[in-house]
């Protein structure tokens, strides 16, 4: 691509390419790199660059990514031109790479790095904090690639509750939110103003720990049932997360899942039987019967309930008690519909 002007067809290059592009580039350089020289070399820049000088939105591109990387820990410096002190365009931009290496005493093997690539990767997909980021990017930057392939995909995790990123910018920052929230058995959802502590994925489920100033306690709430925003306290801060707390969390989840079994009768050859068998910890085939460990009963009995009579729930009472109400309750409401259409016609 010519240097005159921005190549229509071109596709977008990832904000993530463009930093570490950035980063790599003042890593290389012992004296620094002047701003004209970054926005019309490096990756991410260079595909826009105007060499005419009409470069007013890359420059402030420019800008909005130095103080990403600062963010991130990785230390950008200034340098100042002596014959020309005060002059913004001769400012040099470097980054120490005595200060951005590992410590001398720290090796990795290709494999270790690949492994440790890979986990970053996942950390990152998942947005967990800006700590997977600079993970991510100081590894990379490391430049040594493994021997071969440790597996042949990196694992994504796809984030789909709403209420995640704004927590996860909460958590980050250390700063009290508010929302709403719907808790089985109530009537209406409850507006909990917490302390974000730790997000986790358990059992396929993204779960917030947190301190609910309402509760004057510890709670664990189901970011699916989280209603609306999720609102940051203005003016609010709380102590940083003990040590620790996420692997406590899941442990806590984990025994309460091993804690609660359901055993189910299931009709052969169903779309039950293939789901829910997958999962079982124990069949009997010829019986049709399967056990199954469970975190939460709400939102397995509207799991169950949703396969209608392909299930059945032998034990225990409370989540059969729990799925009958619900296809009461969808009976109820199929009725009602029906009614009102009949009442239509008439």
């Amino acid at each position: 691509m010519a240097s005159g002007g921005v190549n229509k067809g071109e596709s977008k290059i990832p904000v993530e390419d463009r930093l570490f592009s950035l980063v790599l580039a003042l890593l290389a350089t012992e004296t620094g790199l002047l701003k004209s020289e970054i926005l019309s070399t490096v990756r991410g820049y260079a595909e826009r660059f105007d060499s005419a000088g009409q470069n007013a939105n890359l420059e402030r591109q420019f800008e909005r990514d130095k103080d990403d990387i600062r963010e991130l820990g990785i230390p950008l410096e200034t340098v100042e031109s002596p014959d020309r002190p005060g002059d913004n365009q001769a400012l040099r931009y470097r980054i120490p790479k005595g200060q951005y290496d590992l410590p001398a005493d720290v090796r990795f093997t290709p494999d270790e790095l690949a492994l440790l690539g890979l986990a970053a990767e996942v950390w990152r997909e998942a947005s967990l904090s800006a700590d997977s980021q600079r993970a991510l990017t100081k590894l990379r930057s490391l430049g040594i690639e493994p021997r071969e392939p440790v597996i042949g995909y990196a694992p994504r995790l796809r984030v789909r509750d709403t209420a995640f990123e704004p927590l996860r910018q909460a958590l980050d920052r250390r700063q009290s939110v508010r929302f709403r929230y719907f808790k089985p058995g109530e009537p209406e959802p409850r507006r909990r103003t917490v302390d974000p502590l730790a997000v986790v994925l358990h059992d396929g489920r993204w779960h917030l720990h947190a301190y609910d100033h309402d509760a004057a306690a510890s709670r664990t709430f189901l970011l699916s049932r989280i209603i609306g925003e999720v609102t940051p306290v203005p003016g609010s801060s709380f102590d940083a997360p003990p040590l620790g707390v996420q692997d406590r969390i899941i442990a806590e989840l984990q025994e309460l899942h091993q804690r609660n079994v359901a055993d189910l009768a299931v009709t052969g050859g169903s779309d039950a039987e293939v789901r829910l068998g997958k999962r079982a910890i124990e069949g009997d085939e010829d019986a049709g019967v399967i056990r199954l460990h469970y975190t939460d009963a709400a939102v397995f009995a509207d799991e169950l309930a949703a396969y209608g009579p392909e299930v059945r729930v032998l034990s225990p009472a409370s989540l059969r008690d729990a799925v009958r109400d619900r296809l009461r309750a969808v009976a109820a409401a199929h009725r009602d519909a029906t009614d009102a259409a009949d009442g239509g016609e008439r």
